[in-house]
């Protein structure tokens, strides 16, 4: 990676008043969906015959205690309270995390630096995982209400579960603000519904309150650790959208997500899981679908249809995140060049990524037809999610330690409180990995495969390049001793190196034997920062022969705009009209029979996924008619 700027971008005003109650309502549509349909399966899952947990007020009690207290815990404390603040100027996510300690390169050695890359990238690898599996079980879990209505409408489950998924993949395209202005009341709706119908079970057994203690959850493993520990795989299950909070940041700030939380989500939460145990103690058998016996006969349906649209919401969460973390690859080096799209002029954060969405709409609806159930699909999920949650703790006490000079009692304590809970949540769910938990894990490992293959590719790349590229001083002393026709224009060659002269220069020097007036050398870099101020986008160079350098710097969530950039490079003296400049990119094929130190097999792999990445004309948004692509052999 390279290094990160010294000079601050200015803060945004943090939001308040109107524009926050705005945010808010936008985030519980888009940022809590995920954590907010849990008590569809959450409380019910911790019941299965499998964790062989008597139906005992005891037992409920120690259920809710440990289900509000990882809620309290984990969600409220760690990620609401400690994780979000380290924004990366207004991003999160755990490779924008990863970002903020490589910003400290000078107390970092460079094997350590490579240890937090590759944690870094493992916890994303694992988000992907866990984006593949959030939205099937959520809307498998709303669309499941139909049999508890209608016994008999249990083969519509599976189908209908595709078609709803299609149908929020296919709506992605009109971008997180549109969606969160349909989706914000209609999870209000929801919440303040659960809250409700979770309240009025409370009424009629109040004494359920008493599962607030979190002695009833420390009695659970006092009187069978072994069945507490498994328990926790399904407890885990009410938390598992806390690192889409953090990954969506983003897009609303961590302001309003806070109001969010604290203000509506958590309460009606509560309240819901309380009135859940409640029902379970008056009647047993509520706890095949404890969530759905909470509403009287007459409001079944509509609780139903309001279910399964909050669990299309739900699956927003991570979809978002997962835009967000493809884009922060895409410019870190991590990935090949996709799509971005920019919905929203207001907020930068707001994005859709096409070649992401589609490939997250295959993975869902594969999932649906494999597991068929979310009680099976159930064994699947967690495992990924405490996996991106430990390496979360870990970064953010490195953070902590290394930029804020936390003292070793503060981040130790810190490491060793939530560590612990982390851990014990992944233990408990490594035991699914038999049963369907291989499969997060498995899409995780194919990630993180691609993404190392790539970064590795594209650093033997840049460094053939440079090898066979010609120091400037030297190109420009012979064509002053040369005669080389000049013809009117500008041309851009844009290369990684900011030094040398790139081998498209030397390619179309030697094929065409003629240059045009003004020649530019646009170096494309991306910082460790979300965002690089105006004042520090760009240096340009004057050089002998019309030549010029331009070095431009971009943060690692935004879209570099090339013919933006030498619009306002013409302030510095430069021409580059419109109409009258050409961009010269050069078009690598890669042989993978070089003898560079990586795998065949990789080497095949990184080949492969060049050749489909979008194109640098695209992706730099430039105009395809004044684009000339010149080839080149590289045996990687």
């Amino acid at each position: 990676m390279s290094a990160p700027v010294v000079s601050e971008v200015p803060q945004k005003e943090p939001p308040a008043g109107k524009r926050l109650g705005k945010l808010s309502l936008l985030a519980l549509g888009v940022v809590f969906g995920d954590i907010g349909t849990s008590p569809l399966y959450a409380f019910r899952e911790s019941f299965r015959a499998e964790y062989g947990l008597a139906r005992t007020p005891g037992n409920v009690y120690g259920v809710l205690s440990l289900i509000l207290w990882a809620l309290i815990l984990t969600v409220g404390i760690k990620y609401i309270v400690f994780i979000m603040r380290a924004d990366n100027r207004g991003e999160g996510g755990i490779l924008a995390l990863l970002a903020l300690i490589l910003q400290q390169r000078e107390k970092l050695s460079r094997r350590w630096r490579v240890t937090l890359i590759m944690t870094g990238l493992i916890g994303s690898a694992l988000l992907y995982g866990d984006g593949v599996i959030t939205p099937a079980i959520t809307v498998l879990g709303a669309v499941e209400g139909l049999e508890v209505l209608a016994p008999t409408m249990s083969h519509l489950v599976v189908p209908f579960s595709v078609i709803i998924l299609v149908l929020l993949f296919l709506v992605q395209k009109r971008g997180t603000g549109h969606i969160g202005w349909v989706f914000g009341p209609i999870m209000l709706v929801w919440f303040g519904a659960i809250g409700a119908l979770g309240a009025i079970s409370i009424i009629h057994h109040p004494h359920i309150l008493l599962a607030i203690s979190p002695a009833f959850g420390l009695q659970l493993f006092l009187n069978d650790g072994r069945i507490a520990f498994l328990l926790l795989g399904a407890v885990v299950l009410a938390v598992t959208g806390a690192e889409a909070l953090y990954a969506d940041m983003g897009h609303f700030g961590r302001r309003a997500i806070r109001v969010g939380w604290f203000g509506i989500v958590l309460p009606s939460l509560a309240l819901n899981y309380f009135g859940q145990g409640a029902m379970v103690l008056e009647n047993p058998g509520a706890v095949e679908n404890p969530f759905f016996s909470l509403a009287p006969h007459a409001l079944l349906f509509p609780l139903i249809v309001l279910a399964a649209i909050a669990a299309v919401i739900a699956s927003q969460a991570l979809i978002t995140g997962a835009f967000s973390l493809t884009h922060q690859c895409v410019q870190l080096g991590y990935s090949p060049r996709f799509n971005v799209i920019h919905t929203s002029g207001e907020e930068a954060g707001q994005i859709y990524v096409p070649e992401v969405n589609h490939a997250l709409m295959i993975g869902c609806v594969i999932m649906v037809l494999g597991f068929g159930s979310s009680d099976a699909l159930s064994a699947a999920y967690g495992i990924a999610v405490t996996g991106t949650m430990v390496i979360t703790t870990l970064l953010f006490t490195q953070l902590a330690k290394m930029k804020w000079n936390w003292r070793p009692w503060q981040y130790l304590s810190f490491m060793a409180f939530f560590l612990t809970i982390d851990l014990a949540f992944a233990a408990s769910n490594v035991l699914k990995i038999e049963s369907g938990g291989w499969v997060p894990l498995a899409i995780a490992g194919a990630i993180f495969t691609l993404m190392t293959t790539w970064h590795s590719g594209r650093r033997i790349t840049r460094a053939l390049l440079r090898n066979a590229s010609l120091p400037l001083d030297s190109l420009l002393k012979s064509l002053s001793a040369t005669h080389v026709v000049r013809v009117p224009g500008t041309a851009v060659f844009m290369t990684a190196d900011s030094s040398g002269a790139p081998m498209v220069l030397l390619h179309h020097l030697k094929h065409n034997k003629v240059l045009h007036e003004e020649v530019i050398l646009l170096t494309i870099q991306v910082k460790e920062i979300p965002e690089v101020a105006e004042s520090d986008r760009m240096t340009v160079t004057k050089l002998p022969l019309g030549f010029w350098r331009v070095v431009a710097q971009y943060g690692f969530m935004e879209q570099p705009d090339v013919q933006r950039l030498l619009a306002a490079a013409r302030s510095s003296g430069l021409k580059a009209k419109r109409m009258e400049t050409t961009y010269y990119l050069g078009r690598e094929q890669l042989l993978p029979i070089g003898s560079t130190k990586l795998a065949t097999w990789r080497k095949k792999l990184y080949a492969f996924m060049a050749r489909n990445s979008l194109s640098a004309t695209a992706f730099f948004g430039l105009p395809p008619n004044r684009v000339v692509e010149l080839g080149a052999q590289l045996e990687i």
